[in-house]
């Protein structure tokens, strides 16, 4: 089974080695690996050029922001399965390409996750949330739960069935994706209890500004797939996110 990952970069030359590197250095042999970038202007493309002969395909110019960057890598991927990785994410460990693979292919599933956790900006060592996901129920998503999409893996043929990121989103087009694919179209999904990727603290969805935006494109979300969501979500939400912050100690 192929698996594409799609790493997204706009002047990320001060992480994105890593992320390669992360990358790279998985057991998995059959890796398409797939970067777009939005026409950096710092360090970020001569970082690429260094690992340009171990990367499938790589693109550099402007675009109209994340999401339509991921949809870039989206058509652009030729794998079975696709999955996303940040330019200040990386992957927990060598294994975790062949782990969620093996664990989508023998369990029949559509898509697969896992659990993430997020560190300082300024110290990677330091866990400052850890993010167990959990369990899959019907409607897990109108009561505030929400998959991490670093650690999301899904068939590509559903992209192509169901469509693609709503690139007039700037926050929340991935819990969109998902709700449209798991809640509303119920493609066979499955929880793996492992690590799958670490992310740095920061970005736009951590601050004020972006919570409330993301808030707006949540409720677009389930407008837009016709269906309802509980008004306990916004309250339930960052509840779960205080657990994860309390109890950031990994088991």
């Amino acid at each position: 089974m192929k698996i594409s990952i799609v790493t997204v970069c706009l002047n990320s030359d001060e992480t994105i080695e890593d992320t390669i590197k992360s990358v790279l250095v998985q057991s998995y042999d059959d890796i398409e690996y797939i970067i777009v970038d939005g026409g950096s202007t710092d360090g970020t493309l001569s970082i690429i050029d260094k690992y340009r002969d171990k990367i499938s395909k790589c693109v550099s110019e402007p675009d109209e922001g994340l999401y339509d960057a991921m949809n870039k890598g989206t058509k652009l991927a030729s794998g079975d399965l696709i999955a996303f990785l940040n330019s200040d994410d990386i992957y927990d460990n060598k294994d975790t390409i062949a782990d969620m693979t093996n664990f989508i292919q023998t369990r029949k599933l559509d898509a697969g996750y896992g659990d993430i956790k997020y560190v300082s900006k300024n110290n990677p060592n330091r866990v400052v949330r850890y993010w167990k996901t959990g369990e899959y129920k019907k409607g897990s998503f109108r009561r505030g739960w929400v998959i991490p999409h670093p650690a999301f893996f899904c068939r590509r043929e559903y992209f192509e069935r169901y469509g693609y990121f709503e690139s007039s989103f700037k926050i929340a087009a991935d819990f969109e994706l998902m709700l449209r694919f798991i809640e509303k179209n119920h493609i066979r999904i499955g929880y793996l209890p492992k690590m799958i990727a670490t992310m740095r603290v920061g970005g736009e969805s951590t601050n004020l500004k972006g919570i409330m935006r993301g808030n707006i494109e949540i409720m677009k979300s389930f407008r837009m797939n016709n269906m309802y969501y509980s008004p306990m979500f916004f309250l339930r939400k960052p509840i779960l996110k205080l657990r994860q912050l309390i109890f950031r100690k990994v088991p």
